[in-house]
């Protein structure tokens, strides 16, 4: 088949022949592939003004429903794709971290957008900055989305994952992208961006696709584009080097291949849990996807005395692989993508040879035909600080080196050669040993896995990159962050610090500041439905005066019987108090019991408190009145009800805030009439 790119609205064949692709298992060819002819300028121009347009319209919860509708839309066609994904050589459980993990990460992101932002279109960060002595002149940073394109160029390895990963957090943000996938690998994206697009889920031109070279694509980047890469290094620095990148200050992010390492610990001897551990995890990491991932284990860091016994367990593993057609019965590991993958695999194992022993397989051994299999290699390095191939020389393929070490400041020194890392694991029960781990590897990678018997049953392992932390590290992994959460959204949205009135900024952001105008009224807040609610609805209750004896009674009900509350002679000797105080948490009750409007409305639920501080101590004898305000309003797009956030500040009877906090409401959104 022709693989076409999905441009300006419209699938595009290229012009003339294409470049054959061939299958990892046969070596037949599976499609050929070919850009010539499509306009890329016109393609960012569509997502600009088409894409971006669009999608701005939808508020962040919106953008995180589509997300999930489109994840259950594709898991529906998993079948599909998985038929297709053996022809990358890789087996059923190789695709299942391919495609459902895709997946996954779009309703791990779904979730995420509508639980941790606003249902709007701005991001707010932080608390208000009080910029002026009478709090008439704040400071706001917020978030906006960019109003151009995120390039997303992909890597062969995860051409369903890489994809998606990339889209789900650049969607959320409110920015459309053009997805270029490396072409080895390109026909299983096509596929599955022919079923995206198929299923109208997405708003048009939030998507496009380049199937072949992006000819003069970066010529036409702007400061409000973005560029993410994950491949070589080389490459990497070549397309970071753009002119047009560097005079535009483009958003440039890179994910690159990085000698990343796993650490055994001097307490993990044979027949410890954690050694049993460590093997299954480097032999894992050899062979799941052939080991081409960027955050296989190449360096497997040992104690000396323990390196005989690791390498007689992996060889014991890894013995037992069986290499082949990825739906034959027993294959336990596939193909490489490509016999040109194997050339290079095998060119990096024989300069690693130099100064490593080659201590299982043998990585000449032809295997299968045409396809493109080889045999997982296990090298050891006697003398890591000496060899400078082990620290500078990726295989990408099923091959990792055992690297000895004498003390733990040497498997830090040795941990740290690889120059920057995506991702190291540490194996201990010893939790002095990872303390001086973390610590001493922590600047040089990305992610720290440490693991031992307690986390091992749950664990995701060394390679699993996840949605909710950064995949990305320092130096030679490229210096770039994706995923992370909300993080990974913000890297596609502008951030601005806004200055103003409180009430000027409160009404830009849809968030009530201190100091901003409260809009007072003879009806309680709790009797209006979100659609009623305005933010900055407010009431000022009556005074309660607080007495010993309900000091006593909470003291009594609730068992807090802690001596600033009971003991006159030592409350006077803190430093903090003059004698007896109330409970923090009996205030807080009782302030509750002056702004509650108890009748059953709108108001469905209390879910929670957040940021509660107390400022100013409650003797018996004092009052306290509560000011309470609509700071928020965050309603659920699938439900008849949405999260109210309220202000709360309590204050005594000179005027002194004695705590203050948010309140979390469950409100219907419409009055029940």
């Amino acid at each position: 088949m022709r693989l076409k790119s999905y441009t300006c609205g419209r699938w595009l064949e290229g012009e003339g022949e294409g470049k054959p692709l061939h299958s990892a298992v046969t070596g037949e060819v599976v499609a050929e592939i070919n850009s010539r002819g499509i306009d890329f300028a016109a393609m960012l121009r569509y997502g600009r003004e088409v894409g971006g347009p669009a999608l701005r319209q939808l508020t962040f919860h919106e953008r995180a429903i589509k997300l999930k509708e489109l994840g259950l839309y594709l898991q529906e066609r998993k079948e599909e794709f998985y038929a297709l994904s053996r022809e990358t050589g890789a087996t059923r459980s190789d695709s299942w971290i391919d495609i459902e993990g895709g997946t996954g990460t779009l309703f791990a992101y779904s979730s995420k957008g509508r639980r941790e932002l606003p249902n709007g279109h701005v991001y707010i960060d932080g608390q208000p900055e009080i910029l002026s002595r009478k709090g008439s002149f704040v400071g706001q940073h917020i978030h906006v989305p960019l109003e151009g394109v995120a390039i997303h160029i992909n890597a062969f390895n995860f051409p369903c994952w890489g994809m998606l990963e990339k889209l789900a957090p650049t969607f959320i943000a409110g920015v459309p992208c053009i997805i270029k996938p490396a072409s080895q690998t390109a026909y299983l994206t096509e596929l599955m961006v022919q079923r995206i697009i198929e299923s109208g889920i997405l708003p048009e031109g939030s998507l496009q696709l380049i199937c072949g070279s992006v000819g003069d694509l970066l010529d036409h980047v702007t400061c409000q584009d973005a560029v993410t890469f994950t491949g070589s290094a080389t490459t990497g620095l070549m397309l970071r080097q753009h002119p047009a990148i560097i005079n535009n200050s483009v958003r440039f992010t890179m994910e690159a291949d990085s000698l990343n390492a796993s650490i055994l610990g001097p307490d993990a001897e044979p027949g410890s849990e954690e050694f049993d551990l460590y093997v299954k995890e480097v032999m894992r990491e050899m062979t799941v996807k052939c080991g081409q991932k960027c955050t296989a284990i190449r360096r497997a860091i040992v104690p000396r005395p323990l390196a005989p016994f690791v390498i007689d367990a992996l060889r014991a593993r890894l013995g037992r692989v069986v290499v082949g057609d990825p739906d034959a019965e027993g294959v336990t590991m596939g193909a490489l993508a490509s016999s040109d993958q194997c050339v290079e695999v095998r060119q990096r194992v024989a300069e690693l040879a130099r100064s490593c022993e080659i201590v299982h397989g043998d990585p000449d051994e032809s295997l299968q035909g045409k396809g493109a299999f080889m045999n997982p290699v296990l090298l050891y390095c006697d003398r890591p600080l000496e060899s400078s191939e082990v620290h500078d020389v990726e295989a990408f393929g099923p091959v990792s080196t055992v690297v000895p070490y004498d003390d733990v400041a040497q498997a830090i020194q040795i941990a740290n050669l690889g120059q920057g890392s995506l991702v190291s694991s540490i194996f201990t029960y010893d939790e002095a040993f990872a303390r001086e781990m973390v610590r001493g590897i922590g600047a040089w990678h990305g992610r720290l896995l440490i693991n031992n018997r307690d986390s091992a049953r749950e664990s995701t392992g060394h390679g699993s990159p996840l949605p909710y932390l950064i995949h990305g590290g320092p130096g030679r992994a490229g210096g770039g962050q994706e995923m992370g959460g909300i993080r990974g959204v913000l890297h596609y949205m502008q951030c601005v610090a806004l200055q103003g009135s409180p009430s000027m900024l409160s009404a830009v952001s849809d968030k009530w500041i201190p100091g901003a105008r409260r809009i007072e009224s003879e009806v309680h807040p709790f009797r209006k439905s979100i659609e009623e609610l305005q933010i900055g609805d407010s009431i000022v209750t009556g005074q309660r005066v607080v007495t010993l004896e309900d000091i006593e009674h909470f003291a009594e009900f609730s068992g807090d019987r802690f001596y600033a509350h009971m003991d006159e002679e030592a409350a006077r000797a803190n430093p903090f108090f003059e004698g007896r105080v109330a409970h923090g948490y009996f205030i807080v009750s009782a302030a509750a019991g002056l702004f509650v409007d108890p009748a059953p409305g709108p108001v469905l639920a209390n879910y929670g408190l957040e940021n509660l501080r107390f400022l100013t101590p409650l003797n018996p004898g004092d009052s306290i009145q509560v000011t309470f305000t609509c700071k928020q309003k965050v309603p659920r797009v699938n439900e008849d009800y949405g999260e109210v956030r309220w202000d709360c500040q309590v204050k005594n009877q000179n005027g002194d805030m004695v705590a203050t906090y948010d309140v979390l409401t469950l409100v219907a959104k419409k009055a029940r009439r």
